[in-house]
């Protein structure tokens, strides 16, 4: 996750998601800490804010495309990027310019924010607080973000108030726990961020009968080093849903066949191995390919993971594991949120390595260190990432451009597997 090379201090670089009251993940934000604190917020002035802002800029000007690719994106400045004009890196639709009170306080640093206000960019206030200073700026902001884990209930219920009053979006932070999930909900607020809202899934995302029996043994099947083409035509033929969404997906416009595959096995052949492994998790999706927006985001999820933990396993020391494990590793650590039963009793059903159970149900040995860290580079929780990522010999160096790469490389997969689901969907 370093921005940089320096070794002697590491910088990370996170997306969270920040969600609306019905689930549906409407943007996200950026967040930077290093070893000696959070970026993102509170450090101002002197050597210190100029390091952090030198760091961003750099790690930013060289991963512009990948950083804020596919969504509005939320992004914390320091008066020195904004003097650095960093926000003209990103298009005024893709970014919000998030500033604190360090940028409030400052003499110049206002102007900035009502300029790039002007050039179309939308801007937002982190931690709100109920004084003067505040009130006589609001209506420069176009988003209110509320503490809701230091702000008590009668200053969050007023500036939720005055906000909607002057047309102002107001977003909950720190929505750590279901009590302050559920206040989020009682207070009104617009969307909101943490980490229970970036865990939070949804208990039935999908009840195909084939999610419960063939779906995740195809998925083992089709993620070996060298798959068995025979086996995954077997457990596909077995199954009456798989073999019409395989058949109709290969016999679309988008494929252009000249004969029409009438089996299992011309299907297989006509997609190949690599893309019938991007396909097969969309086909779990949904009947005919239609996913909501909830299914959209727990999809995403687990892409994520697999494809994290399978990267950051080429770099790990000592693993009683393989890549295609550390995949289906990240890839199910969901089910239990797509299936109404146990992790336990469903991972009891998968051909799937000890290690990697253990890792999943018990978070024990190097394969569980492996999935905390996937799991703590989620959460932003900046300690254990480095205590993690050295315990298991990864150089943090290397953190942030993979998660960068990973990332890019799941939307492009969800792109393709979405375009593909239209064009398919139309013929």
């Amino acid at each position: 996750m370093a921005v940089s090379t320096n070794s002697s201090t590491n910088k990370y670089v996170v997306r969270q998601p920040i969600k609306d009251l019905q689930g549906k993940t409407i943007a996200y934000e950026i967040r930077f800490s290093g070893e000696g604190g959070a970026y993102e917020s509170g450090e101002s002035g002197g050597q210190q804010d100029f390091a952090a802002a030198d760091t961003i800029y750099n790690f930013l000007t060289q991963n512009t495309d990948r950083t804020l690719k596919g969504a509005v994106n939320f992004m914390t400045f320091t008066t020195n990027l904004l003097m650095k004009q960093t926000p003209k890196l990103f298009n005024p639709a893709d970014l919000v310019i998030q500033v604190d009170d360090s940028v409030i306080i400052h003499p110049l640093a206002m102007r900035f924010v009502e300029r790039y206000s002007k050039e179309g960019y939308k801007v937002a206030v982190n931690e709100f607080q109920f004084s003067p200073r505040y009130f006589s700026i609001l209506d420069r902001f176009d988003y209110i973000k509320i503490n809701f884990r230091t702000t008590n209930d009668t200053s969050i219920r007023n500036i939720v108030e005055m906000a909607h009053s002057m047309g102002k979006r107001c977003i909950a932070t720190e929505v750590n726990d279901e009590e302050l999930y559920q206040k989020a909900f009682i207070m009104e607020v617009d969307a909101m961020e943490g980490r229970y809202v970036a865990e939070q899934m949804f208990t039935s995302v999908h009840s195909s009968t084939y999610l419960q029996s063939n779906f995740f043994r195809l998925m083992v099947a089709i993620t070996k080093d060298e798959p068995d083409v025979e086996e995954i035509e077997q457990i596909i033929s077995m199954d009456a849903t798989l073999t019409y969404s395989l058949l109709k997906i290969v016999n679309s416009a988008y494929f252009a066949l000249r004969n029409r595959a009438t089996d299992v096995h011309q299907a297989i052949m006509v997609l190949g191995i690599g893309q019938l492994r991007q396909w097969i998790y969309l086909m779990g999706a949904g009947n005919e390919g239609e996913i909501d927006d909830s299914q959209e985001e727990f999809l995403k999820t687990s892409f994520m993971r697999a494809t994290f933990s399978s990267e950051l396993l080429k770099h790990a020391k000592d693993m009683p594991i393989s890549r295609n494990d550390a995949y289906l590793m990240g890839m199910f650590s969901t089910l239990n949120y797509l299936i109404a039963a146990p992790l336990e009793e469903i991972l009891a059903e998968i051909p799937i390595t000890q290690e990697v159970k253990d890792a999943l149900l018990l978070h024990e040995g190097r394969c569980g260190k492996l999935y905390d860290l996937v799991l703590s580079y989620e959460r932003a929780d900046w300690a254990a990432i480095g205590d993690l990522a050295g315990e298991l010999g990864i150089p943090v160096n290397l953190l942030t451009n993979s998660y960068f790469q990973c990332l890019e490389e799941v939307n492009g997969i969800w792109g393709q597997l979405m375009s593909t689901s239209v064009a398919a969907e139309k013929s």
